[in-house]
């Protein structure tokens, strides 16, 4: 038989063993992803625009939050990739649609998307613009008077004559391990051109930019993808051609880690207002291309520069502590 002070006792255990789970569950969800010590590990981007907005980012986040962070290198299919396995929680500028890595992720609720970090961005086939009208100034004629859109490449191939198959043109994609280099793979195949172009992937970035540019000095005809913002598009006069049946609503978002989505709601809800205004990314770039500046450097300007538009981005406290490291 149970006592008068046994039965009180369990009485009292009970919502008190209760209560005590309510309170640990409760600590570990106001502890957060940063107080908890673990890092906030970026996507290593290597493109001009993705470098910059991540370096924006990682400060918010270490002098606002008090975060650790750290970025990891790769190409971005593999860190695609890694966010659907949360072992990176952030990729700063993922294109929508384009990725085929990403849309699984997504569609497995492994990944979402959040904010819009640029608004305004382009991408596409490009040529200069005297390859189709020519440019009386420079004494060059027009190769392709009549190249409008893409399908009209199988006409005009041998304009972009590749040196190493006579035979075809040639169209310089992406690096192998971007995610654009497969989209534009599947291009050429659709359009019936793969027997008519080379796909030709430079080895990096900056080896495409060095292709285009040193033949738009030249005058010589060429054929590449490309993409805004970038410091490249605003130096070239070039015409963008058409993609029929294709209609490009771009959208950039910041891609996350479903598991880091869930743990850090406060986190998500600050890097899903980043937004940099257009024509002050351009001018960034711009900087970054002539004036070989780094991109962290260049965050650290923007944040001197103009508070009027970060401020907006995060709680009043994080704004001070933000302040006071400048």
């Amino acid at each position: 038989m149970q006592t008068t002070t046994s039965v009180i006792f369990k009485t009292l255990w009970v919502p008190l063993i209760a209560l005590g789970l309510t309170f640990a569950s409760s600590s570990a969800k106001a502890a957060g992803w940063c107080e908890s010590g673990k890092p906030v590990k970026f996507a290593g981007l290597n493109w001009e625009s993705g470098m910059l907005l991540t370096d924006i980012m990682q400060y918010v986040l270490q002098k606002g939050y008090d975060c650790k962070t750290d970025a990891l290198p790769g190409n971005s299919i593999t860190m695609e990739q890694a966010v659907g396995t949360n072992d990176i929680q952030v990729f700063a500028e993922e294109w929508i649609g384009r990725s085929e890595v990403w849309n699984k992720a997504e569609k497995a609720g492994k990944a979402v998307s959040v904010g819009a970090p640029i608004v305004g961005a382009v991408e596409g086939w490009y040529v200069p613009r005297y390859v189709v009208e020519g440019d009386a100034k420079r004494n060059i004629k027009p190769s392709a008077p009549d190249l409008k859109s893409i399908p009209d490449l199988a006409k005009y191939a041998q304009v972009f004559k590749d040196q190493e198959e006579p035979n075809k043109g040639r169209f310089y994609n992406c690096p192998a391990g971007w995610t654009c280099e497969l989209d534009n793979t599947a291009i050429l195949k659709k359009f019936k051109l793969d027997d008519k172009l080379t796909n030709f992937r430079p080895g990096t970035g900056p080896a495409l930019d060095t292709a285009i540019l040193s033949s738009y000095r030249r005058g010589e005809p060429i054929l590449f993808y490309y993409w805004s913002p970038t410091p490249l598009m605003g130096q070239l006069d070039l015409v963008k051609l058409e993609e029929p049946g294709v209609d490009k609503n771009i959208q950039i978002k910041v891609g996350l880690s479903s598991v880091f989505n869930q743990q850090a709601p406060e986190l998500v809800a600050v890097l899903g207002k980043i937004n940099l205004p257009l024509d002050l990314l351009n001018q960034n770039l711009a900087r970054m291309s002539k004036e070989r500046i780094r991109s962290d450097k260049l965050a650290l300007e923007f944040f001197k520069q103009h508070p009027e538009i970060w401020q907006s981005w995060v709680s009043e406290d994080a704004a001070k502590k933000i302040q006071a490291s400048l």
